[in-house]
């Protein structure tokens, strides 16, 4: 009888203690994520600080870049309020040589640091996913105790009066836990998904740096291209600046006469078709092309550095296309004009409907006639622009074809036609 007295209190007692013991456990199953999350960060800490350390130093690479280029750009502009002289011409090629130059290392930090920025990330994303798992193994844990506790002792608790409260604060308190553990999975879900996005943007700007270098390697050619040129007309010229103003003059002159021509015939043709028909000419295309393959622009329209902006502005923009390359009319209309002028500017005109106009500068061969109608993606020529050849004209920055949209005869940017 005795025994069975001792055995009843043990029992008890054993209730008594087991929310407490419970709990205990629970806290250490909580806990231990913790410590493991505290063991495995400092060295992901670590590499994370070497990372942030190295892309501070590619910014500041870049900044002292920038600085540099600062300086060329005002020795640019310095030279470009100065006189014009074959020597004053070849430094500020030599200064854009150099500008350029470090514009491609620029680029190449950029790159450098934007690899540095995904490896920090995918860091942290590796990281996040392994505290993603433990999280859910935590949770595994605690359900699997809480099911063991719910399965062996519920019919005796609720049998033992004293420990009934004991035991509803034990499952609040599991219920309790367990739910911020499952707050705690959400936030980093969440965040794990953000650094995913990030890993994704910093994809795309590094593949826009990638292109972007590309295009600054290409420019570096053309830049060559045109330091060759300017060689070219220094032989030509043989190195008299006399020889160069008179160059220069007749450049210029060419280049007034051209504009002055077009504008004339385009005039001369758009009266005529009135003339010979009582309908307007139509714009039948859904847009103009581009009259050669999308490529390099190496000159914009009155781009503020173009190389003899102080002889005339730049009324178009400048495609690179190698010599001798295809030449297909922009959209349907009429030719106005055609000039061959030997080795000089030689060139091609073709008016459209909607009062536009479309101008082919530096071509060395012309595939079609005045008053010849021409449809969108007709051949109508090749281009030009390599020095002392046919068409490329007085000055020339390389082969690549000068192309203009006029409205009403007046000169506008061509890129806001173009798809």
């Amino acid at each position: 009888m005795l025994n069975k007295i001792k055995g009843k209190i043990n029992n008890r007692n054993q209730w008594l203690i087991q929310p407490y013991l419970t709990g205990f456990i629970i806290l250490l199953l909580i806990l231990m994520p913790i410590f493991s999350y505290a063991q495995n960060a400092d060295p992901i800490n670590t590499e994370i600080k070497e990372l942030n350390k190295k892309i501070e130093k590619s910014k500041n690479k870049i900044k002292d870049i920038q600085a540099k280029q600062q300086q060329y750009s005002q020795n640019i502009s310095q030279k470009q309020k100065e006189k014009a002289s074959l020597n004053n011409q070849l430094s500020i090629l030599d200064n854009r040589l150099a500008k350029t130059k470090l514009d491609i290392e620029t680029v190449e930090t950029e790159i450098n640091q934007t690899n540095l920025e995904i490896k920090k990330v995918n860091i942290e994303i590796d990281d996040q996913n392994e505290k993603i798992q433990e999280e859910k193994e935590h949770i595994s844990n605690i359900l699997k105790f809480l099911y063991k506790q719910n399965q062996g002792s519920t019919l005796e608790i609720l049998l033992l009066n004293d420990s009934l409260t004991d035991f509803i604060n034990q499952v609040k308190y599991l219920e309790d836990l367990n739910g911020e553990v499952v707050n705690s999975l959400d936030v980093l879900k969440k965040y794990k998904k953000e650094l995913e996005n990030n890993k994704s943007d910093l994809d795309v700007k590094n593949k826009e740096i990638k292109n972007l270098k590309q295009e600054l390697e290409e420019k570096i050619v053309s830049l060559d291209e045109e330091q060759n040129n300017k060689l070219f007309i220094l032989e030509e010229v043989k190195g008299s600046e006399r020889e160069y103003q008179r160059l220069l003059s007749r450049a210029k002159q060419e280049q007034e006469e051209a504009s002055a021509e077009i504008l004339n015939s385009e005039r001369a043709v758009r009266a005529k078709i009135a003339q010979l028909s009582k309908d307007e000419l139509k714009f039948n295309d859904k847009g103009l092309i581009w009259p050669v393959p999308k490529n390099v622009i190496t000159a914009y329209f009155h781009d503020p550095d173009y190389p003899f902006r102080y002889i005339f502005e730049h009324p178009a923009i400048d495609i690179r296309a190698g010599q001798g390359t295809n030449l297909k009319a922009a959209a349907s209309g009429y030719v106005a004009r055609t000039k061959d002028a030997g080795k000089g500017y030689s060139y091609i005109m073709i008016i459209h409907g909607n009062d536009l106009s479309t101008v082919y500068g530096h071509v060395s061969k012309i595939f079609v006639k005045e008053n010849e109608y021409v449809v969108q993606g007709q051949s109508i020529g090749q281009t030009g622009g390599m020095p002392g050849t046919s068409g490329a004209g007085r000055l020339t920055t390389g082969p690549h074809l000068h192309f203009e949209v006029r409205l009403n005869g007046i000169p506008v940017n061509p890129l806001e036609y173009l798809p």
